[in-house]
């Protein structure tokens, strides 16, 4: 018998003494019974035995950070770890840096100009406009739940979701799909904030025990190990609002890194020659540098709690029996730049910095200490999780499943290039994104990232060009040294994936790009 299958029948026998019955209750929301194939895990049997089962869907274990920059995994051991065990994409790409709308990418699986989510609030973007547009009836978590997978939400959903909004439901409401829900509102601080619980809303103070990033741990490892006991297949999202400015650490971490200074790179306060909208002699003053080093040393210690977190929910996996049986996957909803091209802390920007984060897959299936360069973006993450689920992709999707990347396979019809869309800047001071520094915000623009290089065509018809291999701090701009054919050719490249709808139609375009 296998330590898993020990782990399993132990946390099950706890259960029924709990109970005091024959079987174990199931927890709210559980829908065990209305797909009973879903709690088969077992794929040890002889084929044609009368024992043969259903082989393993992975649990899927998905932390999704706010804010988080590449910079960060340095002082982060257990996603080092991670790294260790699994595989890192290195040119992993959102849609968008700019929290709304990569988020609702990665609900949706679609690009920004068709998820109609460009902005965090008002008429073109925020929960409000995505729940109006009825979106929320097709995501990551209706497919998953749809599959037989228990899931789960904790932390921060998309801006302008506040937990005590009824949306015409009579109570706190709950998105569809979601088993359980733990939903923040404006929690930034990670103190004083409210949680809808499943419909009920619960305040939590400004005790240590009550810090947001601590509370939605323990309850991704209670709902881990609870569901684990039923053998049904789980997704949970926990989804934290560390580090986002204020950059609030945990009590126990604001006094760590002492004199921590943000990196001085190449990039760091120097405007890269060429540039279509930064100034030539744009300089970084003295308040504004020491603040990039004040917050950046913040933000060390602000993601000190979300690494112990990840931490613990693996060992949780590990207790619990399904460590084998679950993939875990660490990411960011965008980047951050700090200090680098003369900007004071923010983002928006299509410098890697920005738009190229952190995604490191590790668990069942997944080749571990490889490095895959190929293109991936967070449109790529729900038909990823609905192929691991053993269920076919939403048709609305404009990505595709890179599951064959975790397991070494490289596909030769792999994308070439992936659009990032940055169409409204924040700069509505009610905006938790607004950008107090005017230079930060750049104009609007569309822009194409493959392995090599980043093109970018801005609304005022300015246009960049950054060769990544000879350049990969991207400070100069040779636009101008290529030949009018080539700019023709990323130019029609460039408006096929920003008016591109399905993954075929994107697929084509992408792979064309050279």
């Amino acid at each position: 018998m296998s330590f898993r299958t020990l782990g399993v029948l132990a946390a099950v026998t706890s259960l029924l003494a709990m109970a005091g019955c024959g079987s174990p209750a199931a927890p709210a929301g559980d829908p065990a019974e209305a797909h009973p194939a879903a709690s088969s895990r077992s794929s040890a049997a002889v084929p044609g035995s009368p024992t043969e089962s259903v082989p393993t869907r992975p649990n899927i274990v998905f932390v999704l950070v706010d804010d988080l920059s590449m910079n960060l995994v340095q002082y982060m051991p257990n996603v080092q770890r991670m790294q260790r065990d699994g595989t890192t994409f290195t040119n992993y790409t959102v849609t968008d840096s700019l929290c709304c709308p990569s988020r609702a990418s990665i609900l949706k699986g679609q690009f920004p100009h068709n998820t109609g989510i460009v902005k965090n609030h008002g008429s073109d973007g925020g929960f409000r406009l995505f729940h109006s547009r009825g979106q929320e009836k097709s995501t990551i978590a209706t497919d998953l739940q749809a599959a037989g997978y228990r899931t789960a939400f904790l932390g921060k959903y998309l801006n302008e979701y506040f937990p005590k909004k009824t949306m015409g439901t009579g109570k706190p409401y709950v998105p569809p799909g979601w088993d359980q829900w733990f939903g923040g509102g404006n929690a930034y601080d990670n103190f004083d904030y409210d949680l809808n619980e499943n419909g009920q809303v619960k305040r939590y103070g400004k005790k240590p025990q009550d810090y947001l990033t601590d509370v939605i741990a323990g309850k991704a490892a209670n709902f881990i190990s609870t569901t684990a006991a039923t053998g049904q297949p789980f997704m949970v999202e926990v989804s934290t609002y560390t580090p986002h400015s204020p950059y609030t650490p945990a009590p126990r971490d604001e006094k760590l890194f002492p004199g921590l200074k943000a990196p001085r790179t190449a990039a760091y306060d120097k405007v890269p020659a060429g540039s279509a909208w930064l100034p030539p002699n744009l300089k970084l003053t003295k308040d504004q540098a020491r603040r990039v080093d004040e917050e950046f040393r913040k933000r060390v210690q602000s993601v000190q709690s979300v690494d112990r977190m990840i931490g613990t929910l693996r060992d949780t996996l590990a207790k619990s029996g399904v460590s084998d049986d679950t993939v875990v996957i660490f990411s960011s909803d965008n980047g951050y730049h700090m200090g680098e091209y003369a900007l004071p802390s923010g983002k928006q920007t299509a410098f890697d910095t920005d738009v190229n984060v952190p995604l490191i897959v590790a668990g069942h299936g997944v080749g571990a200490g490889r490095s895959v360069s190929s293109v991936v973006a967070n449109i790529d993450l729900r038909p990823t999780f609905t192929d691991l689920a053993g269920a076919p992709p939403s048709p609305e999707c404009d990505g595709r499943s890179f599951k064959a990347l975790l397991s070494g396979e490289a596909p030769a019809d792999w994308r070439h290039a992936t659009l990032i869309e940055h169409h409204d800047p924040a700069t509505d001071p009610k905006d938790p994104d607004f950008q107090y520094d005017s230079k930060n915000i750049p104009p609007s623009y569309d822009a194409m990232r493959t392995e090599r290089f980043t093109y970018i065509e801005y609304v005022d018809g300015t246009r960049e060009y950054f060769d990544r291999k000879t350049d990969p701090y991207m400070l100069t701009n040779i636009v101008g040294t290529l030949a009018p054919e080539r700019l023709a050719e990323l130019s029609t490249a460039l408006h096929g994936l920003a008016t591109c709808v399905g993954a075929d139609a994107c697929g084509k375009v992408s792979r064309a790009v050279s």
